[in-house]
């Protein structure tokens, strides 16, 4: 016979699991303790989540979306001047790294622990964060940059030195700077604009 789904179990166990991965590190949390820290049993967790690569992805998966939404809502905030749209990118992941219980960037983290390629929940960090350079290259390409996809990569190696050093030297450190040096960096790379309605330059 089988069983009903309890409403709520799937985000009792992503809760839980995101909880411990964080402590933890997700390679290290086995599903053993994902069922204890639950209170669920074995079959619950497995109705939900198959493996514990499943779990993993899936995680990375709510982490993606709940980025991109404040992502979005940062970017938002200065429209039609795309290159203030990639300072407000690098503002928000060094806002995000004033928490004291921050242990640096989730999908660069993702990638380290898993290094086979074809991990689910690598392929969800990868995925991350090959979207959020083109990202970066599209607001770069929209403010003229002389070369857009440059400036989206040397601001991609700022925003990961900003986690790295945020989590290890702690957001007073180096990862104070960040956005300094990311403004710095737009000034060279992008001609000096007053921005329009439209996004455009004057």
């Amino acid at each position: 016979m089988t069983r009903t789904p309890v409403p709520g179990t799937r985000r009792r166990i992503l809760q839980t699991a995101a909880r411990l991965f964080k402590e933890h590190g997700a390679r290290a949390v086995g599903m053993q303790q994902v069922v204890e820290e639950t209170g669920l049993g074995k079959s619950a967790l497995y109705r939900e989540f198959t493996s514990k690569d499943e779990l993993v992805r899936a995680w990375v998966a709510e982490l993606h979306d709940h980025a991109w939404a404040q992502i979005d809502s940062a970017i938002a905030r200065h429209e039609g001047d795309p290159a203030r749209q990639l300072l407000a990118v690098v503002e928000h992941a060094q806002e995000s790294t004033q928490d004291s219980d921050a242990h640096g960037c989730t999908f660069y983290n993702t990638s380290a622990e898993f290094r086979d390629p074809g991990h689910p929940g690598r392929r969800e960090a990868v995925d991350h964060l090959e979207r959020l350079r083109e990202r970066l290259s599209a607001l770069a390409t929209a403010a003229r940059a002389t070369d857009p996809d440059a400036l989206a990569d040397m601001l991609m190696l700022i925003i990961s030195g900003l986690y790295a050093n945020a989590a290890t030297l702690g957001p007073s450190g180096p990862a104070a700077r960040s956005v300094a040096a990311a403004r710095i960096l737009i000034d060279q790379h992008v001609p000096a604009h007053v921005p329009t309605p439209e996004g455009r330059r004057a």
